[in-house]
């Protein structure tokens, strides 16, 4: 029996080793610069490079300093990733793949960071008229645009279907 390699599967796995590899490239130069970045750099108007340790979720949902929550954090984002892959394998399309590839390694950037640090690391601040979007990476922003992407997909997929002949392959 020849086992055939998942069609897309070497596709999206590139996009989450770009997306883990920009995130903890971009993390490494925030933590070189922490001194500057504990007080704040204003690059432009609207937006900030900063420093904030994220022990929680999404916009800091979830803290806690106590250990449990660190490791409940890990174990949650190693079996979602563990479930992206196994996604992945499936993929239909090079948009789904490269999607959950961004996910993938969003999701790894920021469990590399539980792991070394016990926190993620953020450092981008967006903010108008002193509301400020909560400090985000580019993990996050890697986790939002394969989102986007899947949601592109399937929102693409019933025109591709009704513009490709019943039967013929797509």
């Amino acid at each position: 029996m020849v086992v055939r390699p998942r069609r897309f599967l070497v596709w999206g796995l590139a996009f989450a080793a770009l997306a883990l590899a920009v995130d903890q490239t971009t993390k490494a130069a925030a933590l070189a610069a922490a001194p500057a970045l504990a007080q704040g750099v204003e690059l432009l108007p609207f937006f900030d490079l900063v420093l904030v340790y994220n022990r929680g979720v999404t916009f800091g949902l979830l803290a806690s300093d106590h250990p449990a929550g660190r490791w409940l954090l890990i174990l949650l984002t190693s079996a979602v990733s563990i479930g992206l892959l196994v996604w992945l394998t499936r993929a239909q399309s090079r948009t789904q793949a490269a999607a959950l590839g961004l996910i993938l390694g969003g999701a790894l950037g920021n469990l590399v960071d539980r792991l070394r640090h016990g926190a993620v690391t953020d450092f981008l601040d967006f903010h108008v008229q002193g509301y400020h979007w909560p400090a985000f990476n580019l993990a996050d922003s890697g986790i939002v645009l394969g989102v986007a992407l899947l949601l592109f997909g399937e929102l693409r997929a019933p025109a591709r279907a009704a513009a490709t002949p019943e039967g013929s392959p797509s």
